[in-house]
């Protein structure tokens, strides 16, 4: 017979339901098989599906893994700001939970009043050029800037050529699993963005905090200033407020609980 599986649909940087970027979460007593997993990314249809298992490690309280519909991924901070919200929110003693991934080490989030905030690594970036990436997108930025990790950024002059983008996504998919990040200074936040990862299965994503982890140093670096607020203007929204603190990265948003249950697995 099928075991329920405890199963949450949170909206992660969102304050009000049906904002934000969707993830679900899910507290599994072990690591099934990978294509079990996958195949959960798949039936949930969510950027990110978080899947936690208790740790055995005394750097962290959870392992953390994350899959899109298509394939797991290195990092996610959406789902794993999510996963934090989820296990604190049951647990009001606690002001922080501590994860460990796979690829991207030791993770945290933590209470912040009303909010939460994950602590991610600050991805740098280079100039760089990528003309097949320009041409999908469609138009010309000022900048391109480059990690070897799979992470772009593109750099525009206003909010408004950031939002009018409209990418050829299946272009994008054929370059690889990059992310694809169009940025530029914001009218009501400091930073505008919209984010691209066709090659992993999502189109546009809702809101992405590993491409904030990138943005986080390309931007304090222009601001002069270690903080600012960001709105990443995708269909549903969502608000950020991004810090670098030495060689990480704190984002931190509100995150709205949808559906709670169970998965029957």
């Amino acid at each position: 017979m099928p075991k329920p599986v405890p199963y949450w649909h949170v909206d992660a940087f969102a304050a009000r339901p049906f904002a934000g970027n969707q993830a679900a979460v899910m507290i599994l007593e072990a690591w099934p098989d990978d294509s079990v997993l996958q195949a959960i990314g798949e039936e949930n249809m969510f950027a990110e599906t978080a899947f936690l298992v208790r740790s055995t490690s005394t750097q962290a309280d959870w392992d953390l893994r994350w899959f899109t519909p298509t394939v797991e991924i290195r990092l996610c901070g959406h789902a794993t700001l999510a996963a934090g919200y989820v296990l604190l929110l049951a647990d009001g003693e606690r002001d922080a939970v501590r994860f460990q991934t796979r690829q991207a080490g030791v993770l945290e989030v933590r209470r912040v009043g009303d909010r939460f905030a994950v602590g991610l690594p600050a991805i740098p970036t280079e100039p760089g050029a990528f003309p097949e990436a320009v041409a999908a997108l469609g138009s010309e930025p000022l900048e391109v800037w480059r990690n070897p990790d799979s992470y772009n950024v593109f750099l525009y002059a206003s909010e408004a050529d950031v939002r009018a983008l409209q990418p050829d996504c299946i272009a994008l998919a054929n370059l690889g699993i990059d992310s694809f990040i169009a940025t530029a200074p914001g009218s009501e936040t400091d930073v505008v963005s919209r984010v691209f990862v066709p090659g992993s299965g999502v189109d546009e994503d809702p809101v992405t905090g590993s491409a904030h982890a990138v943005l986080t140093p390309f931007w304090t670096a222009r601001l002069g200033r270690n903080s600012f607020t960001a709105y990443q203007a995708s269909a549903r929204g969502g608000y950020l407020t991004c810090r670098l603190d030495g060689d990480r990265v704190w984002l931190e948003g509100h995150c709205v609980t949808v559906v709670e249950g169970s998965f029957f697995l």
